[in-house]
């Protein structure tokens, strides 16, 4: 960035009085200069230093890590800035989010001010593909001993094309209290044949809440709809969607301690059974206990203990979520300066009499993901490559939404899968991920069905 364009953009930033300011700092900088009382008023604010003291340099490239220098020091005086002015330190807040976390200066600063607003989004183009898949033809048997046959789920070359907009509307009411709403499309399909409840194809508001800042801001009170839920910062494969609840938070440098209730809703194309997901409607209780280190890594424990919520007549759907309680525990550590390893625990507890293939009345998954680099839609040209290991026994999955990637909810349960991605940021805010499944088995086989097939998965993902 020319160091002319950067007075111009701070130029319209300037805090400091328009009437009085102090004398020229730089040797080089003549009065008569079109740039003069900008780059004294900048200098007298505090927000440019020039080289050595002395010297403006108004010809030379400055680096990134300048320029965020100068967004540090303009955010500072943000209690002093316009509306437009506020609009303008956000946007560049934005391009310099991670030099400034870099310099230890958090963007969430920003949103701490009184009466900033800030409108995202994203919209996502999906292709996925699993071809000739037969259920396994068994699951988990109820308290007679009867096990379910989901092989009529069976599809033969199932390619699908699909789309997703979303729209992120954040308003800091006061210095504490943060009011978020947001709306999505859900998954549509761009099949002409689709057969999905036009009701499912509408707009849903899957995120509607409030976050209260208490405490030096090391509480957090929120309350309302959140659009992921995942049972610890972990992998997620038991559920990444749709959440009310109410939560509270204690968190710093080296711990965090959470606590919340609410409830599972599922919505759009994840109603499934019945045009209810056997997850919609259940109730949790959940805390979790995680530390923190100086490289960015982390360790978390974590409970949930799930109720099935009333005010169902149909008592085939309020007997079929099978969960009882859960506990888990991830590591996410970093290594070298672009390695990253995260392992995932989760032992689930079954209710309603429901036994395993092997005759257990609990299950467990593990989850090993190896990561290289990251991906960062700010950044084109920078990316990211993972492989992970799926082992999840019968009836450690519960069914409903997941935040793993891959998409068919009868080939997450009594499983042992490896799989391969990456993502590559090719254009600012323009991001294309690719995943893919292999050596994909079946965990206990009684029935000796063929081993699921593989997954494929590609997606261009567009941010603003």
């Amino acid at each position: 960035m020319k160091t002319k364009l950067a007075t111009a953009l701070m130029a319209a930033l300037t805090i400091s009085s328009a009437c009085a300011f102090a004398a020229n700092p730089f040797v080089d900088v003549p009065t008569d200069s079109w740039a003069y009382k900008s780059v004294v008023e900048l200098a007298d604010a505090g927000i440019i230093q020039g080289v050595d003291g002395q010297y403006f340099q108004g010809n030379r490239n400055i680096t990134r890590y300048e320029a965020a220098e100068m967004v540090a020091k303009a955010m500072a005086h943000m209690d002093k800035a316009s509306v437009e002015q506020r609009a303008l330190i956000n946007k560049l807040a934005d391009e310099y989010a991670d030099e400034l976390n870099n310099l230890g200066v958090r963007v969430s600063a920003l949103e701490s001010r009184v009466g900033n607003v800030k409108l995202t989004g994203d919209a996502r183009i999906r292709y996925r593909h699993q071809s000739d898949y037969k259920a396994a033809g068994m699951g988990l048997s109820d308290a007679k001993g009867n096990h379910g046959d989901v092989s009529a789920a069976g599809k033969k070359n199932d390619s699908s094309w699909d789309y997703r907009v979303r729209l992120r509307a954040n308003a800091q009411v006061n210095d504490r209290t943060k009011v978020t709403y947001g709306l999505s499309t859900d998954s549509q399909s761009f099949s002409s044949n689709s057969t999905a409840n036009s009701e499912n194809n509408n707009p849903f508001t899957d995120i509607a809440k409030v976050d209260y800042n208490f405490g030096g801001k090391t509480w957090n009170l929120s309350v309302g709809r959140t659009d992921k839920y995942v049972m610890g910062n972990a992998y997620g494969l038991n559920y990444g969607d749709i959440f009310d609840r109410a939560e509270l938070k204690y968190k710093n440098d080296n711990f965090a301690v959470t606590a919340g209730y609410g409830k599972f809703k599922m919505v759009g194309s994840d109603k499934t059974f019945a045009g209810t997901s056997t997850v919609d409607g259940v109730k949790t209780g959940y805390g979790e206990i995680e530390g923190f280190f100086g490289n960015g890594s982390a360790v978390g424990v974590y409970y949930n203990d799930f109720t099935r919520a009333g005010g169902t007549t149909d008592a085939l759907l309020k007997d079929s979520f099978r969960g009882d309680d859960l506990w888990g525990a991830y590591l996410s550590y970093n290594f070298g300066s672009k390695w990253n390893i995260l392992a995932n625990y989760e032992h689930v507890n079954l209710s309603n009499g429901y036994k395993t293939l092997d005759g257990d009345d609990s299950a467990n998954l593990w989850v090993a993901q190896l990561t290289y680099g990251k991906a960062v839609k700010s950044q084109p040209g920078s990316w990211s490559a993972w492989v992970e290991y799926l082992n999840v026994e019968d009836g450690a999955y519960l069914g409903g939404s997941t935040n793993s990637w891959r998409f068919d909810s009868a080939a997450l349960n009594n499983i042992k899968s490896w799989g391969v991605g990456g993502s590559y940021v090719f254009a600012k805010n323009a991001q294309f991920n690719v995943y893919q499944s292999f050596a994909s088995k079946w965990k206990t086989n009684k029935t000796n069905a063929d081993d699921p097939e593989e997954q494929t998965r590609a997606e261009f993902v567009f941010s603003f």
